[in-house]
């Protein structure tokens, strides 16, 4: 028995240390996220977003309250009881009437559906705001992963720059074994490598700060290290004429749309105004019932009553409201214009951005970098076989790192600026 357990505990270990040498990386590692995926996750659980959600909810709420109806009014009335007995009998309640009441104000020229239809067009501004929200939002986004991917680019050039090197010093260290090359020459060789392993080590902080920010924009708690995200870090050089995203900018920009509607509810409030300055009636029916003792053809006296009470509104015609919307009207049609404006400010700028930065780029996927690789081969080349001296070398070392970064650098801003004109778009044109 103790044998059979003791096999079972031994299978049992096997099992699980071959699974993990399959699996070497399940438990601690993650999947890299797209941009898709990261947008996704993002709306899902950024709480500044959602707590902005909730204000829209509320303002659905609200629609509720301006389309309801005035309560009517109840009251009851008791009076007439005597204190002193009739004809010699205590009867206190002989002489006491009772009269229920019931009022209701009626709201005319249409105030209840000028209210709802106000309450409506806020909640269309706040969902606008919301969305302009989202907007600069997930600008901020896309510049944390643009981020993220630039400085896993630059990761990977000073490691790949670093091997490079290492091989340099490892030949260079057999010639120095064969007289072919001095002890200084090979000791400032050596020195550089220093200069390598600080690119590595700003290219590691740099990376896990961006993806620091990142997991914060996500409200994700993942550790660092198992974080990662994939993407192309590449450019396209395919632009649309500049119209076509001024025209996509003024159908699609939420504060744009925000502003207009702002107008639309401006004009609704001077009629709510206008319509609040009426009079509503208030409209009262009520029924007596009293133990007659003065009236000696009937026992009791029973009476119905109504009433219609109007106020009278010559002083207070809501003159202040009808002036100040009016005039609100012309404010929110000037802040539209200035939207307006802004719009178009943004997308020219985001679109020279673009624009300058594919001009920048081709040249150095073109030739440039290819030229970089293919100097700093040759003369390290040159170098170890004894036809270049040791500056030529470590220029050309240097050289090909400070081309390669630019592109690297320029890739990021080619990407941030893509980013830029999505942003003043209102909608994704550059993937």
């Amino acid at each position: 028995m103790h044998i059979f357990q003791l096999d079972c505990r031994t299978a049992l270990r096997s099992f699980l240390v071959f699974m993990t040498s399959i699996f070497p990386f399940a438990a601690c590692a993650q999947q890299a996220l797209t941009w898709d995926q990261v947008r996704a996750k993002f709306e899902a659980g950024n709480p500044a977003l959602r707590a902005d959600a909730d204000n829209v909810d509320e303002m659905r709420a609200e629609e509720i309250t301006a389309f309801l109806r005035p309560n009517p009014q109840f009251s009851l009335t008791a009076d007439g009881t005597q204190i002193a007995p009739n004809h010699g009998v205590w009867a206190p309640l002989s002489g006491t009437f009772v009269v229920p009441n019931f009022s209701y104000l009626h709201e005319r020229d249409h105030k209840r559906e000028l209210r709802l239809e106000s309450a409506q067009e806020g909640t269309r501004i706040t969902e606008a705001q919301h969305e302009d929200l989202e907007r600069n939002m997930v600008f901020a986004l896309r510049t944390a992963f643009v981020a993220t991917l630039q400085a896993k680019f630059i990761l990977d050039l000073a490691k790949a720059d670093l091997d490079y090197y290492d091989k340099i010093i490892a030949i260079s260290a057999d010639r120095l074994k064969a007289g072919d090359i001095a002890q200084i020459d090979f000791d400032r060789i050596e020195l550089q490598r220093v200069q390598y392993e600080s690119e590595i080590e700003t290219a590691i902080v740099n990376l896990r700060t961006a993806k620091i920010q990142l997991l914060q924009l996500l409200n994700d708690r993942t550790p660092v290290d198992q974080f990662d995200v994939t993407g192309a870090f590449d450019f396209n050089d395919a632009l649309q004429p500049l119209e076509s995203y001024r025209d996509s900018a003024l159908a699609a920009r939420p504060d744009l749309q925000a502003a207009l509607q702002t107008v639309q509810q401006s004009e609704t409030n001077h009629k709510l105004a206008i319509s609040n300055g009426s009079t509503d009636p208030t409209y009262s029916a009520w029924y007596t019932w009293n133990s007659s003792t003065n009236n000696p053809d009937t026992d009791h006296l029973q009476t119905l009553g109504i009433n219609v009470s109007i106020p009278l509104r010559v002083f207070d015609r809501n003159q202040g409201e009808k002036k100040r919307t009016l005039i609100d009207i012309d404010r929110s049609q000037q802040a539209s214009e200035a939207a307006k404006a802004q719009v178009f400010s943004d997308v020219d700028t985001a679109y020279e951005l673009v624009r300058s930065n594919i001009a920048l780029l081709k040249p150095y996927k073109a030739k440039y970098n290819d030229e970089a690789l293919r100097v700093r081969d040759s003369v390290s080349y040159a170098y170890l076989d004894g036809g270049a001296s040791l500056m030529d070398f470590l220029n050309a070392q240097s050289d090909y790192r400070q081309v390669q970064l630019a592109y690297a650098q320029l890739l990021g801003a080619y990407l941030t600026a893509a980013g830029q004109l999505n942003l003043a778009v209102g909608r994704e044109v550059i993937p």
